[in-house]
Protein backbone atom coordinates (compact mmCIF):
# COMPACT_ATOMS: atom_id res chain seq x y z
CA UNK A 1 0.00 0.00 0.00
CA UNK A 2 2.50 2.18 0.83
CA UNK A 3 4.87 1.79 -2.24
CA UNK A 4 1.78 2.54 -4.42
CA UNK A 5 1.00 5.69 -2.32
CA UNK A 6 4.89 6.73 -3.32
CA UNK A 7 4.32 6.39 -7.07
CA UNK A 8 0.97 8.19 -7.16
CA UNK A 9 3.06 10.96 -5.42
CA UNK A 10 6.14 10.92 -7.75
CA UNK A 11 4.56 12.78 -10.39
CA UNK A 12 3.42 15.51 -8.43
CA UNK A 13 7.48 15.73 -6.82
CA UNK A 14 8.82 15.73 -10.55
CA UNK A 15 6.19 18.72 -11.13
CA UNK A 16 7.41 20.63 -8.33
CA UNK A 17 10.74 20.15 -9.02
CA UNK A 18 10.79 21.70 -12.45
CA UNK A 19 8.66 24.58 -11.89
CA UNK A 20 10.08 27.79 -12.49
CA UNK A 21 8.48 29.75 -9.95
CA UNK A 22 10.15 30.31 -7.08
CA UNK A 23 8.93 28.87 -3.43
CA UNK A 24 7.90 32.67 -2.06
CA UNK A 25 9.95 31.42 1.09
CA UNK A 26 13.14 31.45 -1.66
CA UNK A 27 12.86 35.15 -1.99
CA UNK A 28 16.02 36.43 -0.84
CA UNK A 29 18.99 39.07 -2.22
CA UNK A 30 21.92 37.43 -2.38
CA UNK A 31 22.93 38.82 0.97
CA UNK A 32 20.21 36.64 2.76
CA UNK A 33 17.57 39.69 3.48
CA UNK A 34 13.79 39.43 2.77
CA UNK A 35 12.30 40.29 -0.72
CA UNK A 36 9.02 41.18 -0.94
CA UNK A 37 7.77 40.04 -4.48
CA UNK A 38 8.99 39.35 -7.65
CA UNK A 39 7.66 40.16 -11.06
CA UNK A 40 8.08 38.56 -13.92
CA UNK A 41 7.02 39.85 -17.57
CA UNK A 42 6.56 35.89 -19.09
CA UNK A 43 4.05 33.35 -18.08
CA UNK A 44 2.98 29.91 -20.19
CA UNK A 45 0.28 27.88 -20.48
CA UNK A 46 2.36 25.47 -18.99
CA UNK A 47 2.52 25.75 -15.23
CA UNK A 48 5.63 24.25 -14.67
CA UNK A 49 7.15 26.82 -17.39
CA UNK A 50 5.80 29.85 -15.82
CA UNK A 51 7.99 32.90 -14.12
CA UNK A 52 9.97 33.69 -16.75
CA UNK A 53 11.41 36.20 -18.76
CA UNK A 54 13.07 39.40 -17.37
CA UNK A 55 13.04 39.31 -13.53
CA UNK A 56 11.87 42.93 -10.93
CA UNK A 57 12.86 42.26 -7.45
CA UNK A 58 10.37 44.22 -5.08
CA UNK A 59 12.01 45.38 -1.87
CA UNK A 60 9.88 45.73 1.21
CA UNK A 61 7.75 48.86 1.92
CA UNK A 62 9.00 49.91 -1.83
CA UNK A 63 6.69 52.01 -3.29
CA UNK A 64 6.32 52.78 -7.00
CA UNK A 65 3.74 54.80 -8.86
CA UNK A 66 5.74 54.46 -12.03
CA UNK A 67 6.56 51.13 -12.63
CA UNK A 68 10.05 50.97 -14.69
CA UNK A 69 9.30 51.07 -18.52
CA UNK A 70 10.86 47.92 -19.08
CA UNK A 71 7.70 46.24 -16.76
CA UNK A 72 4.90 48.94 -17.21
CA UNK A 73 2.16 46.89 -18.35
CA UNK A 74 4.26 43.68 -18.89
CA UNK A 75 4.08 41.64 -16.09
CA UNK A 76 2.24 38.16 -16.21
CA UNK A 77 3.35 36.32 -13.46
CA UNK A 78 4.47 37.21 -9.68
CA UNK A 79 5.56 35.55 -6.53
CA UNK A 80 5.45 37.36 -3.05
CA UNK A 81 7.56 36.65 -0.08
CA UNK A 82 5.61 34.99 3.35
CA UNK A 83 3.58 37.62 5.85
CA UNK A 84 4.55 40.14 2.67
CA UNK A 85 0.98 41.97 0.51
CA UNK A 86 1.68 43.34 -2.46
CA UNK A 87 -0.66 46.03 -4.06
CA UNK A 88 -0.88 46.67 -7.49
CA UNK A 89 -2.65 48.95 -9.95
CA UNK A 90 -3.07 49.11 -13.69
CA UNK A 91 -2.72 52.70 -14.50
CA UNK A 92 0.43 54.97 -13.35
CA UNK A 93 0.22 56.85 -10.65
CA UNK A 94 -1.60 54.32 -8.33
CA UNK A 95 -4.99 54.88 -10.12
CA UNK A 96 -8.04 52.83 -11.76
CA UNK A 97 -8.49 49.37 -10.68
CA UNK A 98 -6.67 47.94 -7.61
CA UNK A 99 -5.69 44.28 -6.23
CA UNK A 100 -3.85 43.16 -3.47
CA UNK A 101 -1.73 39.57 -4.02
CA UNK A 102 -0.71 38.03 -0.80
CA UNK A 103 1.84 35.60 0.12
CA UNK A 104 2.35 33.02 -2.70
CA UNK A 105 2.57 32.28 -6.72
CA UNK A 106 1.06 33.51 -8.96
CA UNK A 107 1.78 31.87 -12.30
CA UNK A 108 -0.48 33.24 -14.91
CA UNK A 109 -2.28 36.58 -14.15
CA UNK A 110 -4.49 36.13 -16.49
CA UNK A 111 -6.48 33.95 -14.37
CA UNK A 112 -7.27 36.68 -11.89
CA UNK A 113 -10.22 39.11 -12.53
CA UNK A 114 -9.64 43.14 -13.30
CA UNK A 115 -13.38 43.72 -13.31
CA UNK A 116 -15.92 42.38 -15.48
CA UNK A 117 -14.15 42.33 -18.90
CA UNK A 118 -10.14 42.06 -18.29
CA UNK A 119 -7.49 40.50 -16.03
CA UNK A 120 -4.32 41.10 -14.68
CA UNK A 121 -1.87 39.84 -17.53
CA UNK A 122 0.44 42.60 -18.90
CA UNK A 123 -1.39 45.28 -16.91
CA UNK A 124 0.13 46.44 -13.68
CA UNK A 125 1.63 49.83 -14.20
CA UNK A 126 1.90 50.54 -10.21
CA UNK A 127 2.80 48.81 -6.83
CA UNK A 128 3.61 48.58 -3.33
CA UNK A 129 4.89 46.53 -1.50
CA UNK A 130 4.70 45.58 2.48
CA UNK A 131 6.21 42.87 5.07
CA UNK A 132 5.26 42.40 8.63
Amino acid sequence: MKASQSLLLLPLLCALAWAQCPLPAELKNPNGTKICAQLYTDNSPYYDQCCGGSVLLVQPDEDQPYVPKAFNDKVSSLVVAPRCELSVWDKKGKAGKTRKFKTGAFPRLQEYRKGLMGNWDNAISAFYCKCS
